[in-house]
């Protein structure tokens, strides 16, 4: 079948419009028709309710939204810790709101925030597209049934689905989150603001990385391409950086000097580390980049980009300090 061209969106649903990745999210939709939701009281704000609550997701898609964002999310710690809010949110609220969709009577494109956490160990070097699912924490398992059932929804016809699993976003602006994986942006983002930080894993951990900035271009990019280019998978891994502990303390130094990364403070955790060790490292994510998908060059890169878009330039300079 012949592509059709870009998207054209006008009318905009996010869901779990007041987090770090929905905030700025809703600055690049600016100009659209924006419902915007989520659990938590925020400025701006169309609806505030639970999603898994019977009744709400058919009233936030009662305006029949062309484009829906569906960010929300218990993060990994938080639905490792609380089991049943893990699946009331990740995996019952989803199911809701594919479920009034279909009701509705119509088809929207729906983009969907899934996580490297549906692939568990043992990994290969780079893990490609024809890697099974199989997650080792609670919050994996919930986002690769989500991911199941936004392929199933789209084969339907009920929905036009398209799943994107995010890297570890970092780094983080703002205070710590709940997700195993906060030390990542807290081992950067504390120091540059001249804070202590905590590192509970050991350097030699390896992940896998993209900016904020990144992020929101993948979602903007999905919410707008051809989905006939990606036939019955609807689910990709964005590229992104591979980097380990080591290099991101050392992109750390080189990008605001030695003072500041001697800010980070070892202390191992047990259970921050068993969860880590089941996470991806690196992937080759050919797919998403035959699609357009684009990631950043590197871990420093990301580093500059966290300053440039959140605080100013600290004032030691490349390796002094």
């Amino acid at each position: 079948m012949a592509a059709v061209g870009p998207r054209l969106v006008s009318k905009v649903l996010v869901i779990g419009a007041a987090g770090m990745i929905g905030r700025k999210l809703v600055e690049q939709l600016r100009g659209k028709e924006l419902i915007l939701h989520d659990v938590v009281p925020f400025e701006g704000a169309s609806a505030v309710s639970d999603l898994s609550a019977p009744g709400e997701a058919e009233k936030l898609i009662a305006a029949r939204p062309d484009t829906i964002f569906h960010l929300a999310a218990v993060v990994s710690g938080e639905a490792e810790a609380d089991f049943d809010k893990g699946y009331r949110v990740n995996l019952d609220a989803t199911r809701r709101l594919f479920e009034a969709i279909r009701k509705e009577g119509y088809k929207p494109r729906v983009v969907f925030t899934s996580s490297i956490a549906v692939f568990g160990a043992p990994f290969p070097e780079a893990i490609g597209d024809e890697f099974l699912n199989a997650p080792l924490t609670s919050y994996g398992t919930q986002k690769a049934i989500g991911e199941l059932l936004l392929s199933d929804y789209s084969r339907r016809g009920f929905i036009d689905g398209i799943g994107i699993r995010l890297p570890t976003i970092c780094v983080r602006p703002g205070k710590p989150n709940k997700a195993a994986s906060g030390f990542f942006s807290g081992i950067i983002r504390e120091p540059l603001s001249g804070q202590e930080a905590v590192l509970p894993v050991p350097d030699s951990v390896r992940h896998w990385f993209a900016s904020p900035r990144a992020a929101i271009a993948f979602l903007l990019h999905a919410s707008k391409i051809d989905s006939e280019q990606l036939g019955t998978r609807r689910n990709l891994s964005m590229p992104g950086v591979s980097a380990t502990v080591a290099e991101q303390i050392e992109a750390l130094r080189k990008v605001a000097g030695d003072k500041v990364a001697r800010l980070i403070r070892r202390e191992p955790d047990p259970t921050i580390m068993r969860i880590v060790e089941g996470w991806p490292r690196n992937f080759d994510a050919k797919r998403a980049l035959a699609l357009g998908f684009r990631a950043d060059k590197s871990f420093e890169e990301i580093i500059r980009i966290h300053i440039e878009d959140e605080q100013k330039m600290p004032s030691p300079q490349p390796g002094r300090g």
